[in-house]
């Protein structure tokens, strides 16, 4: 759906008046008891267009049994990440949604406190730790591709989920699940799911529950590796959180490392695999990209890439960032109001609970020329259509809360994306269309079945 500029919005229905707190804010609640919840997890995009088309660029809706304030469009997303005098709160926005279940990461931190914890993580993200990691994930995709040589058809979803959480198991954890990767790895999806539950009370066999459950499953073992994690000299992310710290001599508490070990662990394999999956299926529907990719490889001339390979890899920079703009991985953005604040004249009291939308921006015809058209190509040099504004493509965030694992994605992706066009072409059906499950993170509803052909040496 291409999303063009609002028309003038129409008189409010008298039944459908904003609560007094929000007087000046224009929107209504929608169904009795769920509002727009339905709507909202169906098809956010068509959802947010009618009413961006209807109220403009803010509105309050009601959705998952609270009234919430929809700020729509580049520049509401990057009032919102700038974030000046604090006015935002990450920890009292993302509590209500996944809280429960991702307690204490990164993302879920504020202000000073933020600051302090993204100084020590930071060192698990340096140029020479990452490096490091590039070396460690090389063998282990080599490994997983070649699993898939004998494949006539594959279906992409839960073999690139499955790949990238034995790269950030290796990665992260310094070796292989073994026998307990079905289990953590059900767990991750379990606590994923979680966030976005209707009903949200520990209901057995329904989500909120199974999230409960999954994370106790995910500190039992993280607290379990601790102890031989902080004697360790390896250079997996464990053991480097384990004896990270700052100038100062800070460190991080037991509590602390698990906490952000559960969230960086969903955050570097769901993240990687929604990007991946996008581009698998853009590529398998336009094959003179993935040729482009195919020859950029092949001219390098090697099986494995190495950290400074990373900026020769242009045509998959182009299609990534591409996927990126079309399906963010996490498409909408929770924050909580901390202070009475203004936008474009619209008064946002204290206590607001905020949405922004980094995967509508991607599908406005204000900043992307045939949003609805894959095309690489608007990232090149010159073109560099993200260029008209500084927010209309922020997949990964901004301001002080920029993801911190934007490097590694980058080149997890690339290294992966690599050596699969050197070894195997993939295509679909003309006339397919892949359907999205929105109901958490976007992600291939049919898991994305594709032929799968080896290519000889």
């Amino acid at each position: 759906m291409t999303i063009t500029a609002q028309a003038p919005a129409p008189p409010i229905n008298p039944e459908h008046q904003p609560p007094k707190y929000l007087c000046t804010i224009p929107g209504d609640g929608g169904k009795p008891l769920i509002g727009y919840t339905l709507e909202f997890m169906k098809d956010p995009i068509d959802m947010l267009h009618k009413r961006y088309q209807r109220y403009g660029e803010i509105s309050w809706v009601n959705v998952f049994g609270i009234r919430m304030i929809q700020m729509i469009g580049p520049d509401a997303t990057q009032f919102v990440f700038m974030n000046k005098n604090n006015i935002f709160s990450n920890n009292q926005g993302w509590d209500f949604f996944i809280g429960k279940f991702f307690h204490r990461g990164i993302m879920l931190l504020d202000f000073e406190e933020h600051r302090w914890h993204r100084r020590i993580m930071q060192q698990a993200f340096n140029k020479p730790v990452l490096k490091a990691y590039i070396q460690r994930m090389n063998p282990q995709i080599e490994l997983g591709i070649q699993q898939l040589s004998h494949k006539k058809k594959l279906n992409i979803l839960p073999t690139i989920k499955q790949l990238t959480l034995n790269l950030a198991t290796d990665v992260f954890m310094g070796g292989k699940l073994g026998k307990e990767s079905d289990k953590i790895n059900h767990a991750f999806i379990h606590t994923v799911k979680a966030g976005t539950a209707i009903i949200r009370t520990p209901v057995p066999g329904l989500r909120w529950k199974k999230g409960l459950d999954s994370r106790k499953v995910l500190e039992e073992f993280f607290y379990a590796r601790i102890a031989e994690k902080r004697k360790s000299h390896e250079d997996d992310m464990f053991s480097v959180l384990c004896r990270a710290e700052t100038e100062d001599g800070d460190r991080f508490t037991d509590d602390d490392i698990v906490n952000h070990m559960i969230f960086l662990m969903m955050a570097a394999h769901d993240t990687s695999t929604i990007t991946l999956s996008t581009m698998f299926y853009h590529l398998a529907k336009n094959p003179e990209w993935q040729e482009k990719i195919r020859e950029e490889s092949r001219a390098l001339g090697k099986q494995h890439l190495d950290y400074d390979d990373l900026d020769k890899m242009t045509a998959i920079s182009l299609v990534m960032k591409e996927a990126l703009r079309m399906c963010p991985p996490v498409p909408s953005i929770p924050r909580k109001t901390v202070k009475d604040c203004e936008f474009k004249g619209f008064k946002i009291p204290k206590g607001s609970m905020i949405n922004i939308f980094p995967y509508f921006n991607g599908h406005m015809e204000d900043y992307w020329k045939s949003p609805e058209t894959f095309d690489p190509e608007r990232f090149s040099d010159d073109r560099r259509e993200d260029k008209i504004h500084p927010y209309a493509w922020a997949p990964f965030g901004g301001g002080a809360h920029k993801c911190i694992g934007l490097h590694f994605a980058d080149l997890q992706i690339k290294a992966i994306m690599h050596q699969m066009v050197l070894n195997y072409r993939w295509s679909v059906d003309k006339n397919y269309e892949m359907p999205l499950d929105t109901t958490s993170l976007p992600v291939p509803k049919d898991g994305l079945p594709v032929r799968w052909e080896k290519i000889q040496p």
